[in-house]
């Protein structure tokens, strides 16, 4: 049977959007679910689906429609697209693989079982048993929801024993779902793109350096200025983890690097990752075109970073809510190779992530002095 649409995205958000635009150059037609009408890939899609993300109907007209299902976020119904994919229908990343790592602790125990390396965790359902990882991992401790959170909602890092109820409290304990891991005195926060294809096939991009602000990523730098054999082990690390992992498409693996320069993985996120953005200008080709050609059947084409990059995001103006509007764009573009994007949303606020700006140069130094100008002038202001 013919399907109307190549590729049916759950969620429309700024993945989706860019995932959208790589599709339209090749002739690639796309369909969209999500709840809000003014969601950023609305303008983009051929289709969309106006409709919430548990919505089993919705979900199978998706699957009906196209010839693949993919997502764009975690935080849906695993089982609903499990069971479109008991149907017939072509769900990539697989729905199992997104069941796993919805839940942290699943994760984790996932990981760890598979014998890769994770900071040590272990489950909280009371005030004594947080008290028992603070004794057995000492402080600091983070506390973590085991479902749900993005961008550091979900996490409270305790430093002290007197923060303990506290904490248990704030996080809902005895409510939800909660974790206990170590904290790790790390050197450097990393992530490795890696893209498996239909036909098995496994490759990476290169491994770039992350910092974050007030648990948002803030900056990434390509290439991660670490020495080459502690980058191949990350690589290493990222072919390792999708070894144990199934399906198709793009995972974004995030790891610590500790001070002794070993590894352990933090969390994987199965489909394209914000630390991946400058890849659309640093790289041979983008973690959006990578995760298309998965979805289609195409090929993979081996990664290879053009320029050093230095990827920024632009988050909401703090004056308040308001109609986005990108300031300072000429400025900007004056000082080298500084690539914006604006992600199209409807509303700005506080801390939102509105848009990004990638800054290319010959080496990392250059790249990162270019950036701190860009950051002088360009911002999101609103209206």
């Amino acid at each position: 049977m013919l399907k109307s649409v190549d590729i049916g995205i759950v969620g429309g958000g700024q993945l989706g959007r860019m995932l959208i635009l790589e599709g339209h150059r090749v002739g690639v037609r796309f369909a969209v679910l999500d709840p809000s009408v003014q969601c950023p890939a609305a303008v983009m899609t051929q289709s969309l689906i106006n409709a919430s993300f548990t919505d089993g109907e919705a979900l199978e007209q998706l699957g009906k429609n196209s010839g693949c299902i993919t997502y764009e976020f975690e935080h849906i119904d695993a089982e609903k697209l499990m069971e479109l994919e008991r149907k017939g229908y072509h769900v990539m990343p697989s729905p199992e693989t997104l069941h796993m790592i919805q839940d942290k602790f699943r994760q984790k125990t996932f990981l760890s079982d598979h014998g890769l390396p994770v900071p040590r965790f272990m489950t909280v359902k009371t005030l004594e048993d947080l008290q028992k990882a603070a004794d057995t991992f000492d402080y600091p401790l983070m506390l973590k929801s085991c479902k749900g959170g993005y961008d550091g909602k979900g996490n409270y890092l305790i430093l002290e024993p007197e923060e303990l109820p506290a904490a248990f409290d704030n996080m809902g304990g005895g409510s939800r779902s909660l974790m206990a891991e170590e904290g790790i005195d790390y050197y450097m926060e990393i992530s490795v793109l890696a893209v498996r294809d239909q036909q098995e096939n496994i490759v990476t991009f290169p491994v770039g350096q992350n910092i974050h602000r007030n648990n948002v990523l803030y900056r990434t730098i390509v290439p991660a200025p670490l020495p080459e054999n502690v980058l191949e082990k990350a690589r290493d690390l990222a072919m390792a983890t999708m070894d144990k992992m199934k399906g198709v498409g793009i995972f974004g693996i995030e790891m610590f690097v500790d001070r002794d320069m070993a590894l352990k993985i933090n969390e994987i996120a199965p489909r394209t990752h914000n630390s991946g953005h400058h890849t659309i200008e640093s790289c041979n080709i983008s973690q959006f075109g990578q995760q298309l050609r998965a979805l289609m059947g195409w090929p993979l084409m081996e990664p290879v970073l053009r320029k050093p990059a230095v990827m920024i995001n632009l988050l909401g103006d703090e004056a308040g809510p308001g109609t986005p509007r990108l300031s300072g764009i000429e400025e900007a573009m004056k000082l080298g190779e500084v690539y914006p994007h604006l992600y199209g949303k409807a509303e700005s606020r506080p801390g939102r992530k509105m848009g990004h700006v990638t800054i290319l140069a010959d080496t990392v130094e250059e790249a990162l002095a270019t950036a701190d100008q860009v950051e002088e002038v360009l911002c999101i202001k609103v209206d």
